[in-house]
């Protein structure tokens, strides 16, 4: 028997307190089952009781946040596939006038309420689960075939562009309180590609980013447990943190080069609590289960277990191998 709950444990370490011992959690697809409500209900569940990790990123089908106007999939039925895109909103300057504020109960959003609803009525009260909402640029970059026309648009055409983003904001910012209605404790808040000088110069993600991510993330209300992930490499962590995110804990690939790594990032964000410290694109994936556990016990003796939550940098991939995620949680 351990000695506190997933929760109890999870807001100690929000909270700078010492837990029983280190939490985690691990987040990933499963493009086969997610077609739909209960499929994705069945994979969370399964993974969930598989590895009763400390909070649930909830992972849905990425897309849901674009269906609702107007994006085509042909759906995936292979674990390791993704989906494949077959149409998109946007294909010209022109059409971001279409893209006008969505309801909660528009399709696609309103699935994966059901989807929060059902995971929580399956794993009960003491699991935090954070639903993944993307900032609206990475929605928008979603409605075009290829994300780097979002930046030309950006560039060339703001005053076409940012109406609609107002739309997408306006969407997720009452879809977030519906989220939190349906049974999250708060959100995965993900910037994706776009919080990253590989796509943007600050400037810009200050004035296309910032202010709608801070409307989305507030409409969560006070009380909302939140995580931000800043993904890729060349992120803007470093500038963000200096901006009231309402999220108590950080996640990012501190394992990129081209990023802070984790030992420099205690005092810089002395405030939040780190989630990472996994190289899921390196040893996880790579190593045996005896070397994942060398690998454990080396963030175990280089960190503290009241500001560290064991986990990856981003979503791992389908493929790693299950005997490595037993390993790590087996030692903790």
């Amino acid at each position: 028997m351990e000695k506190y709950s997933h929760r109890e444990r999870c807001l100690m370490i929000m909270a700078g307190e010492t837990p029983d011992r280190y939490a985690a959690s691990f987040w990933r697809h499963f493009f086969h089952m997610e077609h739909h409500a209960e499929g994705t209900i069945e994979a969370m569940v399964g993974f969930q009781k598989m590895f009763d990790w400390d909070f649930m990123k909830l992972n849905p089908r990425a897309d849901y946040h674009v269906q609702g106007w107007g994006q085509e999939l042909a759906y995936s039925h292979h674990e390791h596939t993704k989906h494949i895109k077959k149409r998109f909103p946007v294909t010209s300057v022109d059409d971001w006038a279409k893209i006008q504020p969505l309801q909660p109960s528009s399709p696609p959003l309103a699935e994966h309420l059901k989807v929060v609803a059902g995971i929580r009525k399956a794993i009960g009260k003491d699991l935090p689960i954070l639903m993944t909402v993307f900032t609206p640029l990475s929605v928008a970059g979603r409605m075009v075939e290829d994300r780097r026309t979002l930046v030309d648009h950006l560039r060339s055409h703001p005053d076409q562009v940012e109406p609609a983003l107002a739309s997408i904001c306006q969407t997720f910012t009452a879809y977030a309180s519906e989220l939190r209605n349906a049974g999250a404790d708060g959100l995965f808040y993900a910037t994706c590609q776009w919080a990253s000088s590989d796509m943007l110069t600050w400037e810009e993600y200050e004035r296309f980013g910032v202010p709608y991510d801070l409307k989305v993330i507030e409409a969560a209300e006070d009380d909302a447990i939140n995580l931000l992930h800043v993904c890729d490499s060349n992120n803007y962590l470093q500038q963000l943190s200096k901006i009231d995110y309402h999220c108590q804990m950080l996640n990012w690939d501190s394992n990129d080069p081209t990023n802070i790594p984790l030992d420099k990032a205690y005092n810089q964000f002395p405030a939040q609590t780190l989630v990472g410290g996994v190289d899921q694109f390196g040893w996880l994936e790579k190593s045996n289960p005896d070397e994942i556990t060398y690998q454990i016990d080396k963030i175990k003796d280089e960190n503290d277990p009241s500001r560290l939550i064991i986990g990856p940098g981003c979503a791992i991939r389908s493929e790693v191998p299950m005997e490595n995620l037993r390993a790590i949680r087996d030692r903790l």
